[in-house]
């Protein structure tokens, strides 16, 4: 009997599917938020960063009125895990982050939503992808236009939806500073 008889079988290799993930925050310390819960969503090795895009900021859309205004970023990866898994993988950062579902649509420390993975169409109520609300808001079209130019949801070109989207003209770019106490900073004295 050879020795290639009693060798392991070598491992299928993983396959791997482009997904983009929308990242937003109205509480709490939002930018550091958002960069913990990157480095948070591409830490297992069945998740891989492809491309990430600048944060902007928006007023909240949908919820209970007098939200603070969020701030809002989507990310490329390419993973190795299920729809399901995937999901999963986001709500278990999501709490991490103290994220609470206590109000639909209201304030909360992190939300991280599937906007797509690959070409998968599902009306899944669990997970409907691509996302059932992203093509009308531009706090994911517009930061997701900037790092895929090309990129394509509905047969129409990201960029194009996110200039039409009725929140485009409440976007505005975020130069990395929080606000303190909702003022712009310390008064600096001479």
């Amino acid at each position: 009997m050879s020795s290639a008889a009693h060798a392991p079988a070598t491992p299928e290799p993983a396959t791997y599917t482009r997904a983009v993930l929308a990242l937003g925050s109205n509480l709490g310390a939002r930018n550091d938020t958002l960069s913990a819960a990157v480095a948070d969503l591409v830490d297992p090795p069945e998740v891989r960063l492809l491309a990430i895009s600048p944060i902007v900021q928006t007023k909240a859309v949908g919820g209970p009125p007098n939200q603070p205004d969020f701030l809002n970023m989507v990310i490329a990866v390419e993973t190795s895990l299920s729809p399901r898994q995937l999901l999963d993988h986001c709500h278990a950062v999501e709490r991490k982050h103290h994220r609470v579902r206590e109000v639909h649509w209201g304030p909360r420390t992190l939300d991280v939503d599937i906007v797509t993975y690959g070409e998968l169409v599902s009306d899944d109520p669990v997970l409907t992808l691509p996302h059932p609300r992203a093509a009308e808001r531009a706090f994911v079209l517009y930061p997701w236009s900037l790092i895929d130019p090309a990129a394509e949801l509905g047969g129409e070109r990201v960029a194009d939806l996110a200039v039409r989207a009725a929140d485009f003209r409440d976007l505005a770019p975020f130069d990395g500073f929080e606000e303190l106490n909702g003022a712009n900073g310390p008064a600096v004295s001479s």
